[in-house]
């Protein structure tokens, strides 16, 4: 990843559980832009619970997030 996203403080934590759980997911966020991921970290505000968290990581595999 790149290295505005190592640092904890920056990348929400359930996100990052959440893409730990979808390895080709991960993979696909390690592939966005620095501004791709940027969207995408701000987008996951609106999530409220862990089970929508993990369908708005799973969406990146299916690329509904674009």
């Amino acid at each position: 990843m790149d290295r505005d996203y190592i640092n904890c403080t920056e990348m929400p934590l359930g996100l990052g559980m959440a893409l730990s759980r979808n390895i080709p997911a991960m993979e696909q966020f390690s592939k966005m832009s620095v501004s791709e991921k940027r969207a995408f970290i701000l987008g996951c505000k609106k999530v409220s619970s862990k089970e929508e968290m993990q369908e708005y990581v799973d969406a990146l595999t299916n690329r509904q997030f674009f």
